[in-house]
């Protein structure tokens, strides 16, 4: 289980990266990391509360990183 949560967070960080590099996002490297680190942490512990899951634990983290870079979009807000 320990190395899921490992696991989880590198596919994560390497959705981020790659969503960054091939400009479907425009956060800028890190915020993209961070937003998709984020999801995939939150999905992976509603996956071991309740038991919801997409399939294997790498799936569950390409999904739920590329949900949190569609939800929160940090490139419409304005910048001061």
């Amino acid at each position: 289980m320990f190395l899921q949560l490992f696991g989880t967070v590198v596919i994560a960080g390497i959705v981020g990266y790659v969503s960054e590099k091939s400009g479907f996002t425009r956060n800028g490297y890190v915020p993209s990391i961070i937003i998709c680190v984020g999801g995939a942490f939150l999905f992976y512990f509603i996956r071991i509360m309740f038991g919801f899951r997409f399939g294997a634990p790498g799936v569950d983290a390409i999904i739920s990183s590329v949900g949190a870079l569609i939800i929160v979009p940090t490139h419409w807000r304005r910048r001061r």
